[in-house]
């Protein structure tokens, strides 16, 4: 750290600080209860503060900040993550964005190479063949899901380098993708059964009971089934989807929304949720949305909106303590969405039917989601 030049006597500076002894490029402002600073150029040559300690901390902090800061290395790839974490696009990304994101760069950070963790290495030295060798890497070893979360956010840290100059190019675009494994699960009719039967059993129970889980979980997993819906498609179900018709969809991802008509285990499972939703409103004195599109079919304990985070949890909890007790085998375990795969099996008709009802556009989605054997004539008498 360079010395500090001979700096004239600040009558605001506290009195606990020997103003001969600070180290360079500290600096006090009085406003207020007091603030230490330092001042640095960004990416753009432009000058910037940056607070670093409140006015009572000791003379022996300042160094130790100031020896920190000295020592952190503006080029490596542990720099430019921690730049892009704390920027605002980053802050604009969803909270499972940020999940994947901070587990990626867990990875990326702390794997080893021969010149030390790659986290410490320069990035305007990284190459498309270095990349590459990195992603081909975390493949090999078994984790081909793990390399393609890695590449892809490399990629977009790179970019956002790029474009504010921290980098010259991005060597993260055009590596080959790892194949990842496709899990495709489709449960049987008994399993998925028995599952929902345990869920409306052990919904009645108190949380703290063994193997209790919320009561909600049923419903979910019957309007899954039935409407052909992923999980944040159910919980997002409001008293504007109750046509006379059916259940009007809010399909993600640019599918087609279409209406499910009654049926008389659809109508059960609807009128089953409402009837809980309004236990817990009557419970907890929840004050009652006038628009209909605020109040939504699937509540959590508390009577507000059901998180995606939440149900994913409960759905693990779920899973394991029905393993647990033996209601599955591990090998019959499946995700929630794989309920909307075995409802569009289900679908009576022909493909064209299945696909109009899963709201797919592309025909191509039939070979994820359609898992039918066609029963055909042979081809002569």
């Amino acid at each position: 750290m360079r010395k500090a030049r001979k700096r004239k006597h600040n009558p605001h500076i506290p009195p606990h600080i020997d103003q001969a002894a600070l180290p360079a490029a500290v600096y006090f402002d009085q406003r207020g209860s007091g603030v230490w600073y330092t001042l640095h150029y960004d990416e753009t040559g432009k000058q910037r503060r940056r607070n670093i300690a409140p006015a009572e901390v000791s003379l022996a902090d300042l160094h130790q900040i100031m020896d920190d800061c000295s020592n952190v290395d503006r080029g490596t790839l542990r720099y430019l993550c921690k730049e892009f974490h704390g920027s605002a696009k980053y802050k604009t990304l969803a909270p499972k964005t940020h999940e994947d994101y901070c587990y990626s760069r867990d990875v990326l950070l702390e794997l080893p190479t021969k010149l030390g963790k790659l986290g410490d290495l320069t990035v305007k030295k990284f190459t498309p063949a270095l990349v590459q060798r990195i992603v081909d890497r975390l493949a090999d070893d078994g984790t081909p899901s793990k390399a393609a979360h890695a590449l892809r956010y490399l990629r977009r840290v790179m970019q956002w380098g790029r474009n504010r100059g921290f980098v010259d190019v991005n060597p993260a675009l055009g590596i080959e993708a790892p194949v990842e494994r496709k899990r495709r699960r489709l449960p049987t009719h008994l399993v998925m059964d028995a599952l929902i039967d345990r869920a409306r059993a052990f919904g009645r129970l108190a949380r703290n009971e063994p193997g209790g889980c919320p009561e909600y979980l049923s419903y979910v997993m019957e309007l899954a089934y039935l409407c052909r819906l992923r999980g944040i498609e159910v919980i997002t179900l409001t008293d504007a989807h109750e046509l006379d018709e059916g259940v009007m969809t809010n399909r993600r991802k640019g599918s087609r929304d279409n209406v499910v008509r009654w049926t008389p285990r659809l109508r059960a499972a609807w009128d089953g949720a409402k009837a809980y939703r309004a236990e817990i409103w009557t419970k907890k004195k929840t004050a009652i949305h006038i628009r209909a599109d605020r109040r939504y079919i699937i509540v959590a304990s508390h009577g507000g909106a059901l998180r995606k985070s939440s149900l994913d949890s409960a759905w693990q909890r779920f899973m394991i303590s029905a393993i647990g007790d033996g209601t599955i085998d591990q090998e019959q375990r499946f995700g929630l969405h794989d309920l909307k795969r075995r409802g569009i099996t289900d679908t009576t008709g022909t493909r064209a039917d299945k696909q109009e009802a899963s709201g797919h556009r592309d025909e191509s989605m039939m070979d994820i989601y359609d898992l039918s054997v066609p029963l055909v004539n042979p081809s002569a008498d």
